[in-house]
C-alpha cells in the first residue's frame, strides 16, 4: 500500500470547523471541534482516494513543497 500526504486546511465556520483538502476537489468534511474535523477530514481522504481506486481514476499528488503562509496587510 502507498502512503500518500495531503496538505488539510481547518477554518471556523460559524459554530463548527470546516475541513478541506485542496489537492482534492471536493474532498470537504466539518466537525464540533478542530480535532474532530482532523478526524473527519481523515476518513473523508481515504473514501476519496478508495473512490478514485474503485473508478480506475487518477489518485492526486500533492506536489512538493506546499507554502502556507499567513501575512499581514494594511486595510
Amino acid at each position: 500500500m502507498v502512503r500518500l500526504n495531503y496538505t488539510i486546511v481547518i477554518e471556523p465556520d460559524e459554530d463548527a470547523f470546516h475541513a478541506y483538502v485542496p489537492a482534492l476537489k471536493g474532498c470537504h468534511s466539518c466537525g464540533d471541534t478542530p480535532e474532530e474535523a482532523r478526524r473527519n477530514i481523515l476518513e473523508a481522504i481515504e473514501l476519496y482516494v478508495e473512490t478514485l481506486r474503485d473508478l480506475g481514476e487518477e489518485i492526486p499528488i500533492e506536489p512538493e513543497p506546499i507554502l502556507i503562509e499567513r501575512v499581514e496587510v494594511e486595510a
